[in-house]
């Protein structure tokens, strides 16, 4: 058994939320394993039960389309719990998680995993609350792919992924936390990447943010929210508002 090493986690993730008692009950929980970039974690329709607590590094969680491609759902880093679904209902899994970097999780099996959550009530609740969170962001982006423009779903997009990985920087921008290419960005908002990279760039232009390769960073935050036609109060309470 290797000595437990101490990650800093997004507030908004599983670990993040806990409390240090039930965070510890968590992470006594399982076994470690180290995947390799690119290797598959889950995979869709198979029928295992695991649940992985991701403890560093990154998954993308993509799926197949009607068309034969591959469509990118989501992504989630060290401190998230992903294949809790079939870990509780131990029906077929619904998406592919795939690490892109080196990932270290633990692999908790479902009989310790509801054990796990009748023993700590804390636990139950923050599970229970990103699985809605999870399956609320999951219906409001199908009704916003269907009723907004490409460039208010990138701005959404965005405004998504800062809010739960970003981190303000020391020049009062804020970074996304998120490395991601504009394929993967046009994945995740479910437009062709020459329009996503036309709505990039007329952010860029507009002030509101900066782009690099695999990176993306906020310059004003208010006017992505509104670019995003998002209400002020959206605004992430340690992001600079510009």
């Amino acid at each position: 058994m290797r000595p437990q090493t101490r990650f800093q986690w997004p507030e908004g993730s599983v670990l993040g939320r806990l409390s240090p008692p039930d965070q510890n009950a968590l992470l006594a929980s399982g076994v470690y394993r180290d995947y390799l970039p690119e290797e598959v974690i889950i995979r869709e329709e198979e029928r295992t039960t695991f649940v992985v607590l991701l403890l560093r590094g990154w998954v993308k969680i993509t799926a197949a389309t009607e068309t034969g491609g591959e469509a990118l759902l989501a992504i989630r880093r060290g401190g998230d719990l992903v294949g809790e679904l079939a870990g509780l209902d131990a029906e077929p899994r619904l998406a592919t998680v795939a690490a892109v970097g080196a990932v270290l999780t633990k692999i908790i099996m479902p009989d310790e995993f509801h054990a796990l959550l009748e023993r700590a009530p804390g636990v139950h609740r923050v599970v229970s609350s990103t699985i809605g969170s999870k399956l609320r962001s999951a219906t409001r982006r199908r009704v916003e792919f269907t009723g907004s423009s490409v460039a208010v779903r990138v701005a959404r997009v965005i405004f998504e992924l800062q809010r739960n990985y970003g981190q303000d920087m020391a020049d009062g921008r804020r970074a996304v936390g998120i490395s991601l290419t504009q394929p993967e960005l046009a994945g995740l908002v479910g437009a062709a990447e020459p329009t996503v990279h036309k709505s990039l760039r007329d952010l860029r232009q507009g002030g509101v943010l900066d782009t690099g390769y695999r990176n993306l960073v906020i310059r004003d935050l208010a006017a992505l929210a509104r670019a995003a036609n998002l209400p002020p109060e959206g605004l992430s309470s340690g992001a600079r508002a510009g």
